[in-house]
């Protein structure tokens, strides 16, 4: 198995409504060296913020904006995954933001 590329952690954080998505995206910016890969909005109101980075780097964000989220509004889940596998980011990463 290859060594992965440092920067492959991935961040989710998950919330009801598109205002506390916005404020955790923000958050998350701020707080640490991250990138904003994409977000999710379905119809039922659920918004998904997803970030690259460093371990350490997305950890601290996505707890930055898990945050930030309740703060204002409803977070569903922030959450972590160090090194996401290959179909993972075939399947989910390389689609396009859309209303489901």
């Amino acid at each position: 198995m290859e060594p992965r590329p440092p920067g492959r952690s991935l961040g989710l954080v998950e919330t009801r409504g598109f205002t506390a998505a916005v404020e955790a995206a923000d958050a998350m910016t701020k707080s640490a060296r991250v990138t904003i890969t994409r977000y999710e909005v379905t119809r039922s109101a659920l918004v998904t913020v997803l970030v690259r980075g460093e371990l350490a780097e997305v950890e601290a964000a996505v707890a930055a904006g898990s945050a930030a989220a309740s703060a204002i509004g409803e977070l569903v889940r922030g959450h972590v995954i160090p090194s996401p596998g290959l179909e993972l980011e075939d399947a989910i990463l390389s689609r396009r933001s859309s209303a489901i």
